[in-house]
């Protein structure tokens, strides 16, 4: 009899988590903080500098980072986010800011104010102006000035009378901003029609008042800045750029219209593709994933974070990875209603066994993910926080969520004899009576060897990195200006652009570059790249420029030669980390001889990336590098669902006594194993394709780089690591004679009773 109530249990969950879902999600996505590239803005590390013989400590730099915030608030930036990186950076990000030109410049100015005489000695700084002294104001003849007001009306007539004391033509009193010793001299600036002192007044009484104008041909605009500057008081070291970034508005908004245009469209295809291959279990996947969705975003919220373009990438990719888990436990199930199961002893059986693979499958990304952000630029730890959160959050929902909701249905009886609800059809199910092992089902891929064919597959797999170390040697990787330091200034316009267009806007600069590529599906978008690091005046020159041409200012970024060798350096080392952490976590889990072919697959991946980059000549920059770590976690994820299949029929044969054995433990695991791999590789593919043809032309590169890698891991999962384990295998069973695998196994819980 069903059991009515279970069934009205699961509709009033699925209707409180609708409910709640669709009262916060409003408030939850106003609340998301948007990083830099979705809402435009600009990013930019000093490398600070100490001035006079100073020693930079931890103190100079939080005070550093106080005088930048200081200046921020000048701009009306909200929520800046500022960072203070290893014992001498700091790394500002304004997303949001309209005039990039002016913040730029009002972060790095000095704002040193001295009063000095015409030989240049100093009378006055900074230090002798009140707090928030500083005025905007106008002259007797109307013109805008700033306005002073000093703290010792006695101390400014000391100084007024030392320069009436010089005598004309040398009464003046020259106020400057930055004044740099050594360099700067009133005689050499006074020649030239824009001198870089602020003003020169004559000084021909003596003033005793605290309170002085400095008249410049100033517009009101400057005269403000100089005054909010002022306020905000000097900066205690020399900030020089090494690092820069920064995205107009109408770009950001582009790219995030297309993304979340892609991830919709690739959602909705997993979706259905679920409820297709999985029937009534599929339907729960969706209502689970959806809510899975939700509570990303509501985490993310809770940790106030910064969501990225990559990292809305991240997200719906981990929608096609929290697919994994569920298709594991379905798989699962499944195989226990084939062996002769009741569907609720099936569904107990199945949850059980999948456990601790979605375990370990996991794990293993999350340690990629990790990496990615300890080692990572602000864009890519976004996308690792993201991917984190959503294996986190895809164990919970997956493994806990679809769980209750399909145990619901499960024990309420009404899928009771209904086998194909779940996707099995009747003639497919054996006799509980004859002890059929969810290990001796047949499958579709049962006439194909895996391991008498292993030969093929390691010639295929030589020539392919033979040829692609070919490649690589003649062609060698376009490598970014993440890489090799330099510019590079991304235009959009509202037409086509060509190439000899967009050169000659740069030629008009005085900036000449053949290194020139045209992208975009309507060829609107134009992308150069430049040996030489632009200034930050260069670069205001530029954005201005094209703006008045395009309508809309350009992407720019800067890398200086340190900070490129510094993100190569980190790639590397990011790579290597990961591989040694997954070799020592696969290595306690299951043994060393699955842990060394695991990463030998997973660099086999990572070099069929490089190698079709380095062929088509795409630009390599820091996604790239997020995508490779990705791949790696994923890849092996689905390498160790093998492995785990493997140690289980490996404890059902207790003894391997000839490599017969060996090959019929890797063919049976891979036979079984290979209807899973083939469902999870398509449904992350339909994301990252989705994300190709759809998504921001900013990302397109990465998505590339996920798809080639899905494919060259699904290609490694299937074909090498088990295959390298058997051969070592077989090696080690010479040596023995016997390899007792009673020692290997783990203890597992007793199955259900029918």
């Amino acid at each position: 009899m069903v059991k009515r109530s279970r069934i009205v249990a699961f509709f009033l969950i699925v209707v409180l988590l609708g409910s709640l879902a669709g009262a916060t999600t409003n408030n939850i996505l106003k609340n998301i903080k948007l990083g830099l590239d979705l809402q435009g803005g600009f990013e930019v590390l000093y490398d600070v500098t100490p001035k006079d013989g100073q020693k930079v400590d931890k103190a100079v730099l939080a005070s550093t980072a106080e005088a930048l915030d200081r200046r921020i608030n000048v701009l009306g930036v909200s929520e800046p986010n500022i960072q203070i990186e290893g014992d001498k950076r700091i790394r500002v990000q304004l997303a949001g800011v309209t005039d990039q030109n002016k913040a730029r410049e009002i972060l790095s100015t000095e704002a040193n104010l001295s009063f000095r005489d015409v030989n240049d000695q100093l009378m006055m700084d900074g230090s002798d102006l009140a707090e928030n002294g500083a005025k905007q104001t106008f002259d007797e003849n109307g013109k805008p000035s700033v306005s002073l007001k000093l703290k010792s009306a006695s101390k400014f007539k000391d100084v007024t009378q030392k320069i009436v004391n010089m005598g004309a033509p040398n009464n003046l009193l020259v106020i400057w901003l930055d004044f740099e010793e050594g360099q700067d001299t009133f005689q050499a600036e006074s020649a030239k029609e824009d001198p870089k002192y602020l003003s020169a007044p004559q000084v021909s009484q003596v003033f005793n008042q605290d309170t002085v104008s400095i008249v410049g041909n100033f517009t009101i605009e400057e005269a403000k800045t100089l005054s909010d500057l002022l306020n905000a008081g000097s900066l205690p070291v020399q900030l020089d750029e090494v690092y820069s970034t920064s995205v107009g508005a109408k770009f950001g908004e582009q790219a995030m219209e297309t993304t979340i245009l892609a991830g919709i469209i690739g959602i909705a295809i997993i979706f259905i593709y679920m409820i297709a291959v999985y029937r009534f279990p599929g339907f729960i996947a969706t209502i689970t994933l959806s809510f899975y969705i939700y509570l990303i975003l509501l985490v993310f919220d809770w940790m106030n974070g910064v969501l990225t373009l990559p990292g809305i990438a991240a997200l719906i990719l981990g929608v096609g990875m929290a697919v994994d888990a569920n298709i594991i436990t379905y798989e699962r199930i499944r195989e226990e209603i084939k062996v002769g199961r009741t569907i609720k002893s099936a569904f107990q059986a199945g949850e059980k066994n999948s456990l601790s693979t979605i375990f370990d499958a996991n794990i293993t990304t999350i340690l990629a993910a990790a990496v990615l952000f300890m080692y990572g630029t602000s864009s890519v730890k976004g996308f690792a926080t993201m991917l984190i959160i959503s294996i986190l959050a895809s164990f919970i929902t997956a493994v806990y969520g679809t769980r209750l909701l399909m145990g619901l249905w499960v024990h309420s009886k009404a899928l009771n004899k209904k086998p194909g609800w779940f996707g099995v059809k009747k003639s497919e199910i054996k006799n509980i009576a004859e002890n059929y092992d969810t290990l001796d089902l047949p499958t579709k891929f049962d006439k194909f060897d895996f391991v008498g064919n292993r030969k093929k597959f390691f010639i295929l797999s030589a020539v392919l990195i033979a040829v692609g170390i070919i490649v690589v040697s003649i062609f060698r990787l376009n490598l970014g200006i993440d890489f090799v330091s330099g510019t590079r200034i991304e235009q959009q316009a509202s037409e086509p652009i060509t190439k000899e267009k967009f050169q000659a806007e740069l030629s008009a600069l005085g900036i000449e570059t053949d290194d020139i590529v045209i992208s975009g599906d309507n060829k609107e978008i134009g992308v150069a790249r430049l040996k030489d690091v632009l200034t930050k005046d260069e670069i205001a020159e530029v954005k201005t420029h094209f703006h008045e041409e395009f309508g809309q200012g350009p992407n720019v970024s800067t890398v200086s030669p340190t900070v490129g060798k510094e993100l190569a350096k980190n790639a590397l080392k990011a790579l290597a980390i990961a591989s040694v952490g997954i070799i020592i976590y696969v290595t306690i889990r299951f043994e060393i001889k699955m842990a060394i072919p695991a990463v030998l697959a997973l660099l086999h991946d990572a070099f069929f990336i490089i190698a079709v980059f380095s062929f088509t000549r795409l630009e390599v920059d820091i996604t790239f590098i997020a995508a490779v770590l990705t791949v790696v976690g994923y890849s092996i994820n689905d390498t160790i669902v093998t492995f785990d299949r493997m140690r289980e029929n490996m404890q059902k044969k207790k003894k391997l006594k000839s490599f017969e054995d060996i090959a019929d433990v890797v063919n049976k695991s891979l036979r079984q194993t290979l209807g899973r791999s083939v469902n999870t590789v398509l449904t992350v593919v339909f994301t990252v394709v989705a994300l190709l043809v759809f998504g921001s032309e900013s990302i397109r590169n990465f998505s590339f780089a996920l798809l080639i890698g899905l494919i060259a891991g699904t290609y490694s999962s299937i074909f090498l690591a088990a295959q390298i384990w058997a051969v070592w295998k077989g090696k080690e069973l010479k040596e023995k004679g016997v390899i007792n695998t009673v020692k290997e196994k783990r203890k597992v819980s007793d199955e259900p009773q029918v």
